[in-house]
């Protein structure tokens, strides 16, 4: 059992107890799964707004007059397309073209700011540091990551609590841009980015400032709805939307291309770590593929289930869970390339019974279009 005196707690731990979250061990943190229901929650930020405590993701802060020719090298994406302001989803990846994180890049007026999951802080830091020995001779590469706090609120009413609150255009920010401002009189950076297949924003401060954005927030939200949103809900929003989350559905054993998520590949950009055996795999084509599936019958496939087709093991659960918006179960596999169309069946195979689920397009979740 783990010591919870030995995990790592963001600025807003007390919070969370005083307003009697469930706290639980969470990638070497103690963090909110849920506070008044997985369901009531998911239902707020579908139908309102929820509030989200992320100050566990790492940051880190790049500059330095070789910091675009680092990044190129780094990442899988076209870092030179990003506009000050903009922002743009990527991937770290190994040689051999596994996933070392996704993660997301802001391009600053100053430097590039880069967002990472919380439980591979460590591991990005080293392999950024091994990667500026290859390709940043004039890089300079900061882990602002405890120094920081971040706060998302997602919803349709995300921006009727927000704009009234901060000197940000938050109304004219696009989607995935940022820019500096003040939300109250906070410092602060605010993107319109997210985890949710919601409108939203996520908020950087400085972790001394964390406590007061996240009071601001609720009291602006209190009569729109506003809920605390934990660990859970955010795992059953982030399915229905169809975005990975790494260690379930993308890590060093799976590649991009394989998640589906080849869009994020610039394979004609120039050389990236892993770029030579991704072009490889493009070209031999993949042998497993990422697709999203509905369980057929009351059954749940959860993480690390098999799945298999006339008795044959064709590939394993990667997320799965009820769907609060469709009510349906539904889950991410990993399977071999020929069961990926849409309307293929397979059984995932549920306390050693094989139950029926086909594939399925996705998203399976999106938000109205106004």
């Amino acid at each position: 059992m783990t010591d919870i005196k030995s995990l790592k707690k963001t600025p807003l731990h007390t919070v969370h107890e005083q307003i009697g979250a469930r706290l639980i061990e969470f990638g070497g943190w103690h963090m909110p799964v849920q506070y008044s229901g997985i369901l009531d929650e998911h239902k707020a930020v579908r139908t309102a707004v929820g509030l989200f405590d992320l100050s566990h993701m790492g940051e880190f802060e790049v500059s330095g007059a070789t910091a675009l020719d680092f990044l190129q090298y780094l990442c899988t994406n076209d870092i030179s397309k990003l506009e000050v302001g903009q922002a743009q989803y990527n991937f770290m990846c190994y040689p051999d073209g596994g996933i070392v994180d996704d993660l997301i890049v802001y391009r600053l007026p100053d430097k590039y700011y880069v967002v990472v999951n919380a439980a591979n802080i460590a591991k990005d830091h080293k392999w950024m540091l091994e990667c500026s020995l290859i390709r940043g001779s004039d890089v300079i590469i900061q882990n602002v990551s405890e120094r920081t706090a971040l706060i998302s609120i997602q919803g349709p009413r995300s921006l009727e609590i927000l704009a009234p609150l901060t000197d940000v255009a938050v109304g004219d920010l696009k989607y995935y841009s940022i820019a500096s401002g003040k939300v109250g009189e906070l410092q602060a950076l605010v993107a319109r980015t997210g985890y949710t297949g919601e409108d939203g924003y996520e908020i950087f401060v400085k972790a001394a400032d964390a406590e007061n954005l996240w009071n601001l927030l609720s009291e602006a939200g209190k009569d729109k709805g506003i809920k605390p949103i934990g660990l859970g809900a955010r795992d059953t929003l982030r399915l229905e939307a169809k975005m990975a989350l790494y260690g379930n559905d993308i890590d060093a054993r799976v590649n991009p291309l394989e998640a589906g998520l080849e869009r994020f590949v610039k394979l004609d950009k120039g050389h990236f770590s892993g770029r030579e055996n991704l072009v490889s795999k493009q070209k031999e084509g993949v042998k497993r593929k990422l697709v999203g599936f509905e369980m057929k019958g009351r059954e749940i496939g959860r993480h690390g289930y098999k799945i298999t087709k006339d008795g044959k093991e064709i590939g394993f659960v990667t997320s799965g869970a009820p769907s609060p918006s469709l009510g349906k179960n539904i889950g991410l596999a990993l399977v071999s390339v020929e069961f990926a169309e849409v309307g293929t069946t397979f059984q995932v195979v549920v306390r050693d019974q094989p139950a029926e689920a086909v594939v399925v397009k996705t998203p399976f979740y999106k938000k109205a279009k106004k």
